[in-house]
């Protein structure tokens, strides 16, 4: 049985009740379903159980479950990207999307501030903007497979840096980390705490 802190590997077809796949790991899959990205790069993911790597409905399934196994989980939007935050959805006036050589339609999806948004409207000078995340409010479906347990330290660390780096490369040495990637000087520290929560390395150097 799984349990907290334990890594594995998983497959999983993430779906938006009623309306089709959002996210998955298997190239044949996407094909077969017609969502097939070529600039994605499918393939498992390893995570570990309790952490977040993965929404809290989906991580807090996976405790007591089995290796090997199938399993279909629906999750609440509570338990997946959150209730729609009508505090997020705001009026700004047309002319701030104009200076920019804008032009707001309906359906658009737009960066403002470092903030993703999308267009619900325009109308009499004023352009109203959801700045909720794309799948807050919904119901998901997650078709997962768990694939087996890892236990080797240096696949458990490239798992994480996997999810949270671009491209990391790693070497490890005895109980040194040596990670070759770009990271904002203000996250290493609060990368080397997660890192040391959970795998036994006691020292982390990073490399440019």
């Amino acid at each position: 049985m799984l349990k907290e802190n334990d890594f594995i590997e998983i497959d999983y077809v993430a779906k938006i009740k009623g309306n089709g796949i959002f996210d998955l790991t298997k190239e044949d899959v996407a094909k077969e379903n017609n969502v097939y990205d070529s600039e994605t790069r499918y393939k498992p993911v390893i995570i570990c159980i309790g952490k977040g790597d993965v929404i809290r409905g989906l991580d807090n399934f996976l405790v007591g479950k089995e290796i090997g196994k199938k399993y279909i989980v629906e999750i609440s939007p509570e338990e997946g990207f959150g209730k729609k935050d009508h505090g997020l959805i705001k009026l700004v006036p047309t002319k701030e999307f104009t200076k920019q050589n804008v032009k707001p339609m309906p359906g658009m999806h737009m960066n403002m501030g470092g903030i993703m948004g999308k267009v619900i409207s325009v109308a009499g000078g004023r352009t109203l903007v959801d700045f909720n995340n794309p799948l807050s409010g919904r119901d998901l479906i997650y078709e997962v497979e768990v694939n087996r347990k890892v236990e080797d330290k240096k696949e458990q660390l490239l798992g994480f840096l996997d999810i949270v780096l671009r491209d990391p490369k790693l070497e490890l040495k005895g109980d040194e980390a040596i990670i070759t990637a770009k990271v904002e000087p203000e996250l290493k520290d609060r990368l080397e705490k997660e890192i040391k929560e959970r795998i036994e390395i006691s020292k982390i150097t990073f490399k440019e």
